[in-house]
């Protein structure tokens, strides 16, 4: 391996712990019972936080998590200098979210095969538009582009390749 992937694996690695520290700090704060699980997948440090009763930290729609999210990266670009890509998934609502999303990508992906007709999906946060082009892109036949700006920024799935 060399010293490029190494250091790099190192920093995700040192990321997921300062997170894994910042969030324990958060919920002794907020008085809420949960455990860290740390991981990398591909060239971005996960952190979850898994346990019962954790609604109030995903909030509607991932508002919350989101929110959590970036104070998290924050706490990481703080410490480490560096900007931080961190996943936070909490009580598994990201996971979930994601097999939504893919069940909505290729819906649609499939309606608009059928019909040749554009859809514009509603408004999405970046993670959850990347999750309906992965799932459009397993789709022959139609393409995703991303419109408008945030917060209003949504998939249009578009016919042909």
């Amino acid at each position: 391996m060399s010293t490029d992937s190494t250091s790099s694996a190192d920093l995700l690695v040192q990321e997921g712990d300062i997170a894994g520290d910042y969030l324990e700090r958060l919920l002794d704060i907020a008085d809420v019972d949960g455990d860290i699980d740390m991981d990398v997948e591909g060239e971005r440090a996960v952190v979850a936080i898994v346990g019962e009763g954790l609604d109030a930290l995903v909030g509607p729609g991932g508002t919350v998590l989101e929110a959590l999210q970036e104070l998290t990266r924050l706490a990481v670009v703080q410490q480490t200098g560096v900007r931080s890509r961190l996943m936070l998934d909490i009580g598994g609502w990201r996971a979930g979210r994601k097999t939504e999303l893919t069940e909505i990508g290729t819906r649609t992906a499939k309606k608009v095969l059928d019909s040749g007709e554009p859809a514009r999906l509603a408004p999405m946060t970046p993670f959850e538009r990347k999750v309906v082009h992965d799932a459009v892109a397993a789709v022959d036949g139609v393409h995703s582009e991303s419109e408008g700006v945030e917060p209003e920024r949504r998939v249009v799935v578009l016919p042909g390749a």
